[in-house]
Order: C-alpha cells, then structure tokens, then sequence
C-alpha cells in the first residue's frame, strides 16, 4: 500500500515527532508544518510501533534496585459515563488506564501497559517488568495501595524474592466548590507499609512515579485534562505512549542526573542522547 508517509523526509519527520512529545495535538502539528493531519496520523502509527518494537529489545536485563509503579488515567472515544450502548464494556471504549514502572535511580521507565485497570492487566504489567530484569533478581517495590497490586505480586513473586511495599497517601477533600477539577488535593498524611521482604523504609515512595504522571500529561496532549484532545482508538493512544517513552528514556536529558544525561544513559544502554532524528529513521 502506498503511504504518505514514506513521501515525508527525515527532517520533517523529526519535525513532527517534536511536536508530538512536547504536547502539540495533530491539527496544531498540521497548522505548523502544512503536513496533513492523516499522514501525521500514520507517522505516529507507524513510529509509534517501530518505538515499541525497538524498546522491547533495547529495554533487556536491566540492572534494577528501586521500582516505583502507578497507574495514570486517560479516556478513549468518549468518558465513561458517554460510551454508547453499543459500545458498553468494549475494551478502548472509555476509562483508559496506563500502567507505569519508573527506576527510581536512573529514572528509566522500563514497562508500561495500556489497557484496564484489572488484576489481569496488572499481572500483565509486573511480568513484564520481571521479565526485562536478569532472572532472579531482587528488588525493591513501591505501589499505592491499590490492592490488585499485591494480588499480582503474590503471583509473580516468592514473599521472599521481593522487597515489597506499599505507600498509601491521604488527600483532603474538602479544600472548597470545584477547587479538586484544577488543582491537586493537599496530601494530609502518608502511611507505608511493609508487605514482602525488607524494604529500606527511607525509599518507600511513589513520588517519582507521582512526578511522571505529570510529565506524561504535558508531553502527550491526550492526556491533558480538561480538553477535547483525547484519543478516538486505543490503539493511536498506545503508539504515542511508546513514542512518549521512547523520547523519554532516549531523547531527553533528565535533570536530576547531571548535564545532558537521558535516562538510557543513566542505566547504561546507551553512551549519548538520541537526536530527533535518530528516532525518526527507526521507520527506515
């Protein structure tokens, strides 16, 4: 089949993955670049799965201490509460969960998982964290107290293969009329709780993991609150995760780990910062 996309050059590739991993939606892209919004679509298609395929084999017998994971919101096709009969308990239909993994110490996020926020979708998610980690390996985890969280760790580890705990934090609510839509709650209190292994209990948090949520609402318009700028199919919303997370563990310099140093660096999989481009002749 021909595709527009293979008209496109590298450079305006890059062009349009630079909007895309720093919040710009497609019709904004399409006013900046006169590229068309459906071959911008196909771009974030075809490279968004080129990024995915390319991190399942670059992200590989990591050397993991402290895991921090979370699960951030999103909608796909209408919110919840305005999915069409029709399409009424339709998987990519509705409320939209992403299941995040972040290294604490070099802040590489290892696994992600677009899907459901189930146990099954959560197993899903911890396998695949275990699995791109060498056989064996112990580590330190950090979860809210969501409780299908512990029914997968159950299942994937020994209660003595895994320093496990939870982190459970106390918001107030009642801070006056509409104020929780725009801003976040106060955080009143935070109880952690050891449930497997011997965690250090100065690292048990999910503050990093926290942090990355936001960073995934600004760089991801359809994640943005509060607009219409969210995704018609599941799948477009999965490739630009992958996008997303490749620019971030690859592309982007993270400040808390010295002078232009991404967090692939930091883990050791890579020796400098892929450019724009870089990522672009992945369709290549």
């Amino acid at each position: 089949m021909f595709s527009m996309v293979n008209r496109l050059s590298t450079e305006q590739r890059a062009q349009i993955l630079g909007g895309l991993v720093e919040g710009m939606s497609m019709r904004a892209i399409n006013r900046a670049t006169g590229v068309a919004r459906n071959t911008i679509d196909k771009l974030l298609v075809d490279l968004g799965a080129a990024c995915a395929d390319y991190q399942d084999g670059a992200l590989q017998n990591l050397d993991i201490n402290r895991v921090e994971a979370d699960e951030i919101w999103a909608f796909c096709y209408a919110k919840q509460k305005n999915v069409p009969t029709e399409f009424t308990g339709t998987r990519g239909y509705g409320d939209v969960w992403t299941w995040v993994a972040i290294d604490a110490e070099t802040k590489l996020v290892p696994s992600w998982l677009v899907g459901e926020r189930t146990t099954e979708d959560c197993i899903m998610f911890l396998l695949d964290l275990r699995n791109r980690m060498p056989e064996g390996q112990r580590f330190q985890l950090s979860t809210d107290g969501y409780r299908c969280y512990r029914t997968a760790v159950d299942a994937l580890w020994a209660a003595d293969e895994i320093d496990y705990a939870i982190c459970v934090k106390d918001y107030d609510s009642n801070e006056g009329p509409g104020t929780h839509r725009y801003s976040p709650a106060t955080c009143k209190s935070v109880e952690k709780k050891v449930v497997h292994g011997d965690p250090d209990p100065a690292l048990i948090s999910t503050s990093y993991v926290e942090r990355q949520n936001l960073t995934m609402r600004m760089g991801m318009r359809r994640y943005t609150r509060l607009t219409n700028a969210f995704s018609n199919k599941i799948e477009n919303h999965a490739h630009a995760v992958s996008l997303h997370f490749m620019h971030y563990n690859f592309a982007r310099p993270h400040k808390t780990l010295g002078k232009n140093v991404t967090p692939a660096m930091a883990a050791g999989i890579e020796r400098a910062p892929w450019s724009l481009t870089q990522i672009a002749d992945l369709l290549d």
